[in-house]
């Protein structure tokens, strides 16, 4: 009785799911850890009016206020919505230059009290060069969809 040995006929093969598997996995890591801009995350519905758009420096200083108060200084959020806090958050971003202008965005949904909140800390600091963002009219007279202001 012969006994035959089988792996001499199999025949080696790679195998290529676990390759695939694997390449998913890290697309979903990237994807998942990926940085978006944040002005891309903050929907805002801003205030509407008629004058001219004023062209701000790129330097200007950015404050946006959300639909629920929240502040956000450039790139970075203020911890508390108290004055002193979003004192110091303006205090780290702008540095010592007082004449730098500054551009407040406010959600039309905002509560008064936010915009009102945020003036004063910028009031408090010596910022002189304060410009509200707002929204242009449609051509047809109707408001538009929610535009972000850049």
């Amino acid at each position: 009785m012969r006994i035959r040995d089988r792996r001499a006929e199999d025949n080696p093969e790679i195998n290529l799911v676990p390759l695939i598997d694997v390449i998913l996995v890290l697309i979903i890591f990237f994807v998942i850890t990926t940085t978006f801009d944040a002005r891309s995350v903050l929907k805002l519905e801003l205030p509407r009016a008629d004058g001219q758009p004023n062209e701000t420096e790129s330097r200007a200083l950015s404050v946006l206020v959300n639909a629920e108060g929240r502040y956000f200084v450039d790139d970075r959020e203020a911890l508390r919505t108290d004055v002193e806090s979003l004192k110091r958050t303006i205090a780290e971003v702008a540095g010592d230059d007082r004449d730098r202008p500054v551009l407040l965005r406010a959600d039309a949904r905002t509560p008064h009290q936010a915009v009102v909140t945020a003036l004063e800390a910028l009031g408090q600091l010596g910022f002189q060069r304060i410009s509200i963002a707002t929204a242009p009219e449609a051509a047809d007279g109707t408001a538009g969809a929610g535009n972000d202001a850049r």
